[in-house]
């Protein structure tokens, strides 16, 4: 089946056409970074009007690069939550002409699941459950058990920022503009880890998440060192930004690594913009003897259509659709309540 996919969540307007659930035949992306850099982050409203003004191009432009008809098409996926409103509805709205002119299904997809099947893109395997899923991104941080397929638990949560906003709001104090989290990690490369000492995150529950004291940290020797007066490429910078993001990604490590134990889960997939993340990537490696480690291809780590299609393909096989009077959900979760596994 030829599914075509739409995302449209938040800043990134983007379209692709993937077969069989793994196979590309297009991948389009066009960005907002520019527009929203000037302001240091997303401005929801300008975010809808950009994707007004850039859908219709990257349509256009994911068919003619699949090689395909629009009468070719099986099924049309697109982001449903979560996510910004405006953002969201530009996407269904599009999807649900799509799909009513071609007489298709239509398959609205959560975005975190997304990020999930973004894992098979490229990817002759499949997943092998129980799987653990490491949701890292700029919204969310979250430990997630799948057993079989579209069953999720919550194991662990962020108590107050998701680690891509501890990124972004870090990189904000010391001067490095947005996306913070980018930038950090390219700044940290020629630094050292070990200059700079912070806490340790202590939690009631030992596979939740904070980062609100690690942005406090940052605030407090910015104050006493003057950070953000220093040129980006100073060595203190570089050794500040590799303590900091050794600091945050150990977290992630750390919990994720006493899930998989836990659970005995026979797979860890790591999904979301933080994915993309050098040291997240090298350290996740580290995971416990006999699981399988898998993450995506760095250039479908950050939001696109290819990972809604991805995942709107498995859900369209299982027999799954969405009506055409669906609306936007930006609080939508991925797991339907918010109770964690014990």
């Amino acid at each position: 089946m030829l599914v075509f996919g739409i995302e449209s969540s938040c800043d990134e307007t983007s379209a692709g056409v993937v077969i069989g659930g793994k196979q590309i035949l297009s991948h389009v992306v066009s960005t907002q970074i520019k527009a929203h850099q000037v302001y240091g982050g997303v401005v929801p409203e300008m975010a809808s009007r950009l994707h007004v003004h850039h859908l219709i191009p990257v349509l256009d432009a994911a068919r003619e690069k699949a090689g395909i008809a629009w009468g070719d098409i099986d099924g049309v996926a697109f982001t449903v939550g979560p996510g910004l409103m405006g953002s969201l509805g530009v996407g269904v709205s599009a999807a649900k002409a799509m799909a009513s002119f071609l007489k298709v299904p239509m398959i609205g997809v959560n975005h975190i699941e997304g990020h999930i099947y973004s894992n098979l893109l490229d990817q002759e395997d499949d997943f092998h459950y129980p799987v653990l899923v490491l949701v890292a991104s700029g919204g969310h941080t979250q430990l997630i058990l799948m057993r079989e397929p579209f069953s999720y638990e919550l194991l662990g949560n962020t108590l107050d920022d998701a680690i891509g906003e501890a990124f972004d709001k870090s990189a904000r104090t010391l001067g490095l503009g947005y996306p913070g989290g980018p930038a950090i990690d390219n700044i940290a490369q020629t630094g050292n880890a070990k200059s700079h000492s912070f806490p340790h995150v202590r939690t009631e529950r030992d596979l939740d998440f904070s980062f609100s004291g690690l942005k406090t940290a940052v605030l407090r020797y910015n104050q006493e060192l003057g950070l953000s007066s220093l040129p980006k490429d100073a060595p203190q910078m570089a050794d500040f930004c590799a303590s900091l993001q050794a600091r945050l990604i150990a977290e992630l490590t750390k919990k994720t690594f006493l899930a998989a134990e836990r659970y005995q889960v026979k797979q860890i997939v790591i999904a979301g913009g933080v994915s993309a993340n050098s040291a997240l990537r090298e350290q996740i490696k580290g995971a416990p003897t006999g699981v399988k480690v898998s993450m995506p291809p760095l250039k479908y780590c950050t939001d696109n259509g290819v990972m809604i299609a991805a995942a709107g393909y498995a859900r369209l096989l299982a027999g799954q659709t969405t009506p055409l009077n669906v609306v936007p959900t930006p609080s939508l979760r991925l797991v339907p309540r918010a109770v964690i596994s014990k």
